[in-house]
C-alpha cells in the first residue's frame, strides 16, 4: 500500500469533504422543514389531506434513491415544459438535482418517522391539553411536536446516517463528493485499496461524530427520564 498517493491528492479528498457535508446538511434540512407540517398532516383524519401525502411517501420509500437521482437529472431534461421554464437553469446542474434528490427522499423517510411519533403521544398529555384549554395549534407546539421529537430522535439519528451513506451517489451524476473523490485518485494512479479505503476512513469520521452529538442531544433531551441517584445515607437506629 502507498498511501502518499492520497497526502499527494488530499486537496480531492477535502473538496469531496466539503460537498458532502454541503449536500447531507442541506438536504437534512430542508427535509425536515417540510417533514414537519407533512407528518401533521399525515395524522389527519381527513383522507384526501392523507392521500397525496401516504402516495409521496410509498414512492420515495418504495424506490432506490439512484432511480429517483436519475430520474430527476437525466428524465426532466425530457419535457419541453421545464425546460423553457425559468427553473430549468436549476434542475440542469448536477449539484441541485442531488440536493433536490436527497431532499426529497428523506423528507418521505422522516415525515413516516414523525407521524409514528406523533400519533404514539400519550393520549393523557392531549387531555391534560385540551382540559387547559389550548387551542390544537397551541397543543401540537407545546405539547405534542416537543414529545414526538424525543421519542423520534433515535430513528432520526438513523435516517441522518442512512443520508450520509446515501450521498455516494452523488458521484454517478459528476459530483465530486467523498466516494467521487476517492474515484477520481483511484482512475490516475489504479490503486482502488489505498482510493476507497481513505474514503471509508471519512465517512466513518463524520458518522462517529453525528452519533457522537446525537448521544449529547439525546441526554440532554431525556434527561428528566434518567434514573436520580438512589444513595441513601444509613443512618442507624438509636439502642
Amino acid at each position: 500500500m502507498d498511501f502518499s498517493i492520497i497526502a499527494g491528492n488530499i486537496d480531492i479528498y477535502l473538496e469531496g469533504l466539503k460537498n458532502t457535508l454541503i449536500l447531507v446538511t442541506i438536504s437534512l434540512a430542508f427535509g425536515l422543514i417540510f417533514a414537519i407540517p407533512l407528518a401533521v398532516l399525515r395524522t389527519s383524519g381527513n383522507q384526501y389531506v392523507q392521500a397525496p401525502i401516504r402516495a409521496f411517501v410509498y414512492f420515495f420509500r418504495g424506490t432506490p434513491l439512484l432511480v429517483q437521482m436519475f430520474l430527476v437529472y437525466y428524465g426532466f431534461g425530457q419535457f419541453d415544459l421545464l425546460k423553457e421554464s425559468f427553473l430549468w437553469p436549476l434542475f440542469k446542474e448536477a449539484y441541485f438535482c442531488a440536493l433536490f434528490t436527497f431532499s426529497l427522499n428523506t423528507c418521505a423517510y422522516t415525515t413516516e418517522i414523525f407521524r409514528g411519533a406523533i400519533v404514539a403521544t400519550p393520549h393523557g398529555e392531549i387531555e391534560a391539553a385540551r382540559a387547559a384549554g389550548m387551542s390544537t395549534f397551541l397543543m401540537l407546539r407545546r405539547i405534542v411536536l416537543p414529545s414526538a421529537f424525543r421519542r423520534a430522535l433515535p430513528a432520526y439519528s438513523n435516517e441522518i446516517i442512512f443520508m450520509l451513506h446515501g450521498s455516494a451517489l452523488a458521484s454517478v451524476i459528476t459530483i465530486i463528493d467523498i466516494t467521487g473523490a476517492a474515484r477520481i485518485v483511484n482512475s490516475r494512479f489504479y490503486s482502488p485499496y489505498e482510493a476507497f479505503l481513505t474514503a471509508a476512513a471519512f465517512y466513518m469520521t463524520i458518522t462517529f461524530t453525528f452519533v457522537f452529538l446525537i448521544r449529547r442531544l439525546e441526554k440532554r433531551w431525556h434527561g428528566h427520564l434518567q434514573p436520580a441517584d438512589q444513595s441513601v445515607t444509613k443512618i442507624e437506629a438509636p439502642v
